[in-house]
């Protein structure tokens, strides 16, 4: 299982629009990809409700998860550190 560990950068964090935009990408990659906070139990990183749940706020650690997949891994993790709710 390859891991990603990523600051989030958004200032709402994994809320509303950054995790639609983040299970979007999750979801166009065609890769199952599972999502964490601190050290809590994954969840679908495709499914924008299971995303927010999480409570993600800016500054947040989260790791993402897959299996063999660590180009889209890269990918997804840039992704989250950046602004995702700029305009």
């Amino acid at each position: 299982m390859s891991t990603r560990t990523v600051i989030v950068g958004s200032e709402v964090g994994l809320h509303a629009r950054p995790a639609a935009k983040l299970t979007k990408a999750v979801q166009d990659t065609g890769v199952p990809v599972r999502i964490s906070l601190g050290g809590g139990e994954p969840v679908d990183a495709a499914s924008v409700l299971a995303v927010m749940t999480l409570g993600a706020g800016h500054g947040a650690e989260v790791t993402l998860h897959a299996e063999g997949a660590d180009a889209v891994l890269d990918q997804l993790a840039a992704l989250i550190a950046t602004d995702l709710d700029a305009a």
